[in-house]
């Protein structure tokens, strides 16, 4: 990527830009609060997006400029554009994205907020067309992306898009999760998921119970050595599973089980040893009940966020400048969280994956959280932090050795990364 040619742009005039973002997230208020409660009433779960993801393509298609494409790779992903515009003939293209998520967890519907994420993106992407808009000249050539992702709680959206080449124009991409905090950063880590499936011989479990070979025994065995194994590993990494099928009937040896495990990591270059170890865990016991076994693994690997330290500075800064009380709880900013297929994206293009309160201390995935992201509420943090996001875009867009240290800092972090997975440990 060749680095845009910028016409001088004074801080004073840079602080004006940005406030015409804010202003236009402002004006956008109501019909942006309006979205987020539509894709809140309706939750759908991974890849089943259908409500959401047309309330999107419909809100999108109502603003001025952009050009939005449906179905974008995947059945409920989107991708709308505004530009080309600005700089001079010739010029390099910064292409700026937003990343917007909607899918829902089953059962309690947007316990992890992923409305207002939709929500958010879709505003700090209004808020930067709007203030390049009403720029006599925009120094600089910019393209505004925002993509729909979806399926992050489960099959991981966001990777399939990254193997269609959905990324492959971008040259930052943002965006920010609901939270009981704001964070530029928290660590999440890198993960895959194993079903685990058992297969025995049913019989009758007080008439002949030697007849039969019990897949509930393997699959508490399995539960059992998986619980020992955790001694046995580093403090930070995490197993952690679910019986999701044990039998139908007491008087009946189970003749099938199935487990449900995720196995996280902090660093990617991990996965393959904590997955090596889980196995052995899991053939051990089909062997001592004389079960046979079937392992399905997830078809993506979530991994950790490759951190942009350039670009959490920028926006931390941004953040206080609109009043946000970021946390400085070195222990919560050192505990891995949960895991997210933006970590993936990480990897292919810079990016921040912020955080961000909603004036609520629930705790994600649980039935208060869904409250809270369905609360007016949290409409006036939402869009505080969509200015936060589009603020930060302007920095990148009108400081150019802003954007040159996000580059080198990238491509330095996947130097680092690189080496640390040749030469075998982290």
């Amino acid at each position: 990527m060749s680095s845009p040619a910028v016409d001088h742009v004074s801080a004073e005039q840079l602080q004006q830009v940005k406030q015409s973002a804010g202003r236009c997230i402002d004006g956008a208020g109501d019909a942006l609060s309006v979205l987020a409660s539509e894709i809140w009433r309706c939750p759908e779960l991974a890849y089943q997006e259908e409500k959401a993801h047309d309330a999107l393509v419909r809100f999108f298609s109502q603003q001025p400029g952009w050009s939005v494409q449906s179905r974008y790779f995947l059945n409920t992903a989107f991708r709308a554009t505004w530009g080309p515009v600005g700089g001079r003939e010739g010029d390099a293209v910064l292409n700026v994205g937003f990343l917007c998520e909607y899918d829902a967890l089953p059962g309690i519907g947007h316990a992890c907020g992923h409305n207002l994420i939709a929500e958010v993106g879709a505003a700090a992407a209004l808020g930067l067309k709007g203030a390049l808009a009403a720029l006599s000249h925009c120094p600089v050539r910019v393209k505004v992306t925002v993509l729909g992702t979806p399926a992050e709680e489960e099959g991981g959206g966001k990777i399939d898009l990254i193997l269609a080449g959905a990324f492959e124009e971008l040259d930052v991409v943002l965006m920010a999760h609901p939270s009981k905090e704001d964070a530029p950063y928290l660590p999440d880590v890198a993960v895959i998921d194993v079903t685990v499936k058992y297969h025995g011989k049913a019989s009758h479990a007080s008439g002949s119970p030697w007849k039969g070979v019990n897949a509930l025994d393997a699959a508490v065995l399995a539960y059992t050595n998986l619980s020992l194994l955790r001694q046995q590993l580093k403090p930070d990494w995490r197993v952690h599973g679910i019986i999701k099928h044990g039998g139908v009937k007491p008087n009946i040896i189970p003749s099938y089980s199935e487990l449900l495990f995720y196995l996280r990591t902090p660093k990617r270059q991990d996965l393959p040893s904590i997955r090596a170890k889980a196995e052995m865990c899991f053939r051990s016991a089909a062997m001592a009940t004389g079960c046979e076994v079937e392992l399905e693994y997830a078809k993506h690997e979530y991994h950790n966020i490759l951190r942009n330290t350039t670009l959490e500075r920028i926006y931390e800064e941004n953040g206080k400048a609109l009043g946000m009380e970021f946390i400085t709880d070195e222990e919560i900013l050192r505990t891995s969280l949960g895991s997210t297929d933006f970590g993936n994206v990480s990897f292919i293009v810079p990016g921040i994956h912020t955080y961000f309160y909603i004036g609520s201390d629930a705790e994600n995935h649980t039935e208060e959280y869904t409250a809270a992201a369905g609360a007016e509420k949290a409409q006036f943090y939402t869009l505080r932090t969509a200015k936060a996001l589009a603020m930060t875009a302007l920095d990148v867009l009108f400081r150019p050795e802003l954007l040159q240290h996000i580059r080198d800092e990238f491509s330095e972090a996947k130097l680092k990364e690189k080496s640390v997975k040749t030469n075998g440990g982290s």
